[in-house]
């Protein structure tokens, strides 16, 4: 079955995570500033394994939630103390993180792409995904704003990736039973996800930016990529 529907992971994907470091330095005294890129890889690293914790207890706590208990960890075991006040300004700031430079040719590829559906499909809250969207620098003007469907969030499902829930979420709301999955290409930076979305039949396309090659003993991907600029032809071709 040709694919006809693009979906795009945000955060790792299209959004560099790491960008938030800038901010992050801005906001730490000079003797603390070299510590930014640990907190921040640290932030990641806990905010993901916060998702699959509560997935797996069967709780949920929003994506924003977890964004900023994951950063008071990160804080915690670098032994950094910022006030509440500049923790908010933090939180803010990664609803505006800065794309990968290879995200820039997708969405030329996109616009000039009639016949696929592209829609962001999040961990994010509804709230984040507007202002990362229709907001942004770069994702403002692209065609993931100009969508019917800009984005599908998680939160409607109180679950988190990879759950198969949030998958069948992603599939009812492009209008397509669990029959249909294989219309759907998922484009992700995540191995979790990758697994999560071929485990319901999806297509999947991996990027594969640093090049390590696949890894997970759990499912693999339909086609490995090294930049997003890759996508759209691939998926060209299959059909």
């Amino acid at each position: 079955m040709a694919p006809t529907h693009l979906a795009f992971d945000l955060y790792g994907t299209l959004l560099d995570t790491s960008s938030i470091k800038t901010a992050l330095e801005n906001l730490l005294p000079n003797d603390q500033k070299p510590l930014a890129t640990h907190i921040v890889q640290d932030w990641r690293k806990h905010q993901l394994e916060y998702t699959w914790r509560l997935t797996s207890m069967g709780v949920y706590k929003d994506f924003s939630t977890v964004t900023l208990l994951s950063l008071r960890n990160a804080l915690q075991d670098s032994g950094v103390s910022i006030p509440d006040l500049l923790t908010d300004k933090l939180i803010h700031a990664y609803d505006y993180l800065s794309l990968f430079p290879d995200a820039e040719p997708l969405l030329r590829a996109l616009e000039a792409s009639p016949e696929f559906m592209a829609t962001v499909f999040s961990n994010g809250t509804p709230a984040q995904l507007e202002t990362s969207i229709h907001q942004s620098h770069g994702l403002k003007d692209s065609v993931f704003a100009s969508s019917n469907l800009p984005y599908v969030s998680v939160d409607a499902v109180k679950r988190f990736k990879p759950a198969p829930e949030v998958y069948w979420h992603l599939l009812g709301q492009l209008g397509l039973s669990t029959d249909e999955a294989s219309k759907v290409v998922l484009v992700s930076g995540n191995p979790f996800d990758i697994v999560g979305a071929g485990a319901v039949g999806m297509k999947t396309v991996w990027v594969d930016r640093e090049g390590r090659g696949w890894r997970d003993g759990l499912g693999a991907p339909d086609k490995v990529v090294k930049s997003l600029e890759e996508v759209v032809k691939w998926v060209k071709d299959e059909k």
